[in-house]
């Protein structure tokens, strides 16, 4: 009997250390490569985008390319660089001096910049972005108003810049889209994505988060259409649907993402239901092949536990829903994350980890997590507009 208790024993210490074995193997790590569709990462640290207002007359610039190249380097810095939101058209403006992508001379401008990053042996996805109502009348085509899904004011702000000095002001009243205009737009997303390859981009993402055109058109409360775009979730979903669909035939699945935000009241975003509006894009969104899905959790760059609607919101609920529908994309996790939280993320499922303003701060980001800190603190002053003051004389470790 006690040969056989002993026996037992063993057996158990054996298969728990087998089991200790294989958690470790299957345990992630920020500094780890990862695949991204068809792009191959170093690591899973993500620079998130990041708007900085530092590109007059829509266009990128050589200071820009020292930024990001400066945060390209895999090993000190991102895996991945998502650029600041651009702009697929002019009437897609909405914030003073922010790059575009719809003209030969844009895609020329922003060459160099791909190009710095990949001599660091980055990776680089422009971010594509459609204001909608979040925009102002000096900053549109022939001072008209912004357009959006219905005309419906946003309560919220956007930045203009005289003489080099930003300021907040009230957004404009929109107009509502004519049914006929629409298919324009969705032709503006599919020519910029491919405006981004030729301007040597490793792929795309689209911006529908944030309370900006597409997460308008989403949100029962922007979007009061009565027509195929209005209404039910399968028509207030129609044009996300129809723009993934573009630029994924376009460029192929696997050189987009998509950023959306469940939650967030960012822009006057609002909706009584999100768990089943977002469960239905993630449904949709699964069988396209993508590179990645990019949550921002809770309310961006505030609460993490934000809550919209009766119930807390469940991101797991949101993975299983596009997974279930044949999802394979990396899952990026955004708000608010340390080293710490990331590491939970992680080996919770997550594959990527988007950081935001602490990549301002911290060009060599990478370096700082591996050794938990020490960290540049941001200078909120320069976030917005101006020259190489808060955005490329932070220092990184080796000369801090």
């Amino acid at each position: 009997m006690p040969n056989e208790t002993a026996a037992a024993i063993e057996i158990q210490i054996a298969n728990q250390s087998a089991e200790k074995n294989r958690m470790l193997c299957v345990m992630k790590n920020l500094f780890e490569p990862c695949q991204a569709g068809q792009l191959q990462l170093a690591t899973r640290i993500v620079m998130a985008p990041l708007t900085r207002n530092r590109a007059p007359h829509a266009l990128a610039n050589a200071l820009m390319a020292e930024y990001y190249a400066q945060r390209a380097n895999p090993a000190t810095g991102a895996g991945l660089i998502i650029t600041e939101a651009t702009a697929i058209s002019h009437q897609g403006q909405g914030y003073s001096d922010v790059p575009g992508i719809w003209s030969a001379e844009q895609v020329k401008a922003w060459q160099p910049v791909t190009a710095a990053v990949h001599a660091q042996g980055g990776k680089i996805v422009m971010q594509l972005w459609h204001v909608g109502r979040i925009s102002h009348t000096s900053l549109q085509p022939n001072n008209q108003a912004p357009v959006a899904p219905s005309a419906i004011v946003a309560k919220s702000k956007t930045v203009l810049i005289e003489n080099g000095v930003p300021r907040f002001e009230p957004t404009s009243m929109p107009r509502a889209l004519e049914l006929t205009e629409i298919p324009g737009i969705v032709a503006d997303y599919r020519q910029a994505a491919k405006n981004a390859i030729l301007a040597g981009f490793d792929g795309i993402e689209v911006h529908a988060a944030n309370g900006y055109l597409v997460d308008q058109f989403l949100r029962a409360d922007s979007n009061h259409r009565q027509d195929a775009y209005g209404g039910s979730i399968e028509n207030r979903t129609r044009f996300l649907k129809e723009v993934m669909t573009a630029v994924t035939q376009e460029i192929g699945g696997g050189r987009c993402g998509i950023r959306i935000s469940p939650v967030t009241p960012a822009n006057d975003a609002s909706d009584a239901s999100p768990q089943k509006l977002f469960e239905h894009v993630a449904a949709f969104l699964g069988p396209l092949n993508l590179a990645y899905v990019h949550t921002i959790e809770g309310s961006t760059g505030a609460a993490r536990d934000y809550q919209q609607g009766e119930t807390s919101f469940d991101y797991a609920a949101l993975k299983t829903a596009y997974q279930q529908a044949g999802g394979q994309g990396a899952w990026m996790l955004n708000n608010g994350y340390d080293s710490e939280l990331a590491k939970s993320a992680l080996n919770q499922g997550a594959d990527l980890i988007a950081f935001g303003k602490a990549f301002i701060a911290n060009p060599d980001l990478a370096s700082r997590l591996r050794q938990n800190g020490p960290y540049n603190t941001p200078e909120r002053a320069t976030f917005y507009g101006g020259g190489e003051k808060g955005y490329t004389d932070y220092p990184s470790l080796s000369i801090s």
